[in-house]
Order: structure tokens, then sequence, then C-alpha cells
């Protein structure tokens, strides 16, 4: 019996009858509604600040353009020659670190260049070079962006314990935003922790984990979350929208905040 090495001459693009196009095109929408809202905030420049709460779009607040906050993470360096919005100052570190995540790549990699279009079909792109040239390369920056993503975390945790505040700046109160807030955050740091550059990080050179227990049980930890990284991803993306969405409708005044105590 004679033995070819030629490939199966297939004419179809793909012989799946699933609707495989289906997961790419709400990832497209998704993407495209949060990057329609995000950029609209970033650049208009108002409502991000709602006494005690401040929107995580606008944090840490650089610039001296910024409107006073009582207590909250307004760290003005910048002075009077930026003009911009303030979130323009701070929005790359966390839109750095998600745009080169292992699972943004793959989810715009497939929903916007078709590369691939999904499993077991076929792509029209005439040749693959991977995240060896520009800009793809820049891909590799992400372990850099987890450093850098680690401190914006710290400072919205700091801001949503400054949301137990009342008006006047007093501790001891909660309301709807806290808990918007406090939601949010939560699930930053799950995500933020879930990366796969901070499980490297934590236990992914050791040789032996009998050496070193706690590092052992950290990197467990993270490989618990790194499962549920691309939930993780999806609903922080979504906390984060909403959580600045409810600081300028509270702002602009559509509504008051309700206060739980």
């Amino acid at each position: 019996m004679a033995i070819t090495t030629k490939r199966a001459a297939i004419p179809e693009r793909t012989l799946r009858t699933d609707r495989w196009w289906l997961p790419q095109l709400s990832t497209a929408a998704g993407l495209l509604v949060f990057i329609g809202y995000s950029t609209w905030r970033a650049f208009s420049g108002t409502h991000y600040y709602a006494a005690p709460y401040v929107s995580p779009f606008y944090s840490p607040c650089l610039a001296t353009n910024c409107v006073p906050m009582r207590g909250g993470a307004d760290w003005a360096v910048i002075g009077d020659w930026w003009r911009l919005s303030p979130a323009l100052l701070v929005l790359i570190f966390p839109l750095g670190f998600r745009m080169t995540c292992y699972y943004y790549r793959k989810a715009y990699y497939r929903a916007f260049w078709a590369s691939p279009p999904a499993c077991a079909v076929g792509e029209q792109h005439a040749k693959y070079t991977g995240e060896t040239r520009f800009p793809l390369i820049l891909q590799n920056l992400h372990r850099y962006f987890f450093y850098l993503a680690i401190p914006v975390a710290v400072i919205l945790t700091y801001d949503a314990v400054l949301g137990f505040r009342d008006a006047s700046g007093a501790f001891g109160h909660a309301g709807l935003g806290t808990l918007v807030l406090l939601v949010n955050v939560a699930l930053i740091w799950a995500y933020t922790l879930s990366c796969h550059s901070c499980r490297h990080i934590v236990g992914g050179r050791l040789r032996n984990f009998s050496k070193h227990p706690v590092r052992y049980r950290a990197w467990q930890l993270v490989g618990r979350l790194n499962t549920r990284h691309m939930q993780l991803a999806w609903a922080s993306l979504a906390s984060v929208g909403l959580a600045d969405l409810y600081v300028y409708l509270v702002s602009s005044g559509a509504f008051s905040d309700p206060r739980f105590f």
C-alpha cells in the first residue's frame, strides 16, 4: 500500500456545521461597545467625581486640571500645560495591560482579524509571522504592564475604602456606590492575579515546590484563578465600565446615591 505525504484536498474553508462565527461576533460587539463608551468618557473630562466616589477611569487624577477631591486619589504632578482630559494620563496603564493580555489577544485576533477565525476554520491570510514583527512584537510588554497594573489596583482599592465616607468626609457610612466600587475592585484584583504572567512570577520558575511551600500555595491559588481568566476578563471589563457609569450618573445629577447607613 503506497503512503502519500500530501494533505487532503478540501476546498471548503471548514467542514464545521455549527455557528462557529457567533462567539467571534459576540466578542467583537462587546469590545466595540466598551471601546466606544470608554473613549467617550476618557475624552469628556467631566462628571468623574461624586463625593465620596471617583471613577476608576480617572484615578489617580494626576493633572492640575482635576476637579477637587476630598481625600481621593488626587495626586496632581502634571502642571497646567496639560489641557486634555486627566483620564488620558492614567488609562494607558490598564489599557496596555488588557490589550497585551493573553486572553484578550485571542479574543480580538479572532474577532477582528480572523487570525484564526475559529478552531478548524481556515484563515485567508497569505502568511503568518506571529508576534515577531512590529507592531505585534509589542505584545511581549505584557509582563511589564502587569507590574504597572498592580499599583493601579492598589489605588482603586484605596478609592473603594474612601467610599465608606459620607459627603462631609466622615467614615462609617456606605451607599450603593460603595458596593459598586467594592465589587469592581474585587473583580479587578481577581483578573489581575489570574494573569498568566502573575502565575509565572509566583511559582513558574521554581524547580522544587517542597522548598518553597508559601510560594507553592500562592501558585496554586493563582492557578485556580487562572482557569477562570476569560470569565474574569469580561466581568472586570464590565464592572469598570459600570463603576464609571454609576459615578457619571450621580455626578451629573441623574439620581442621588442611595445611602445604606
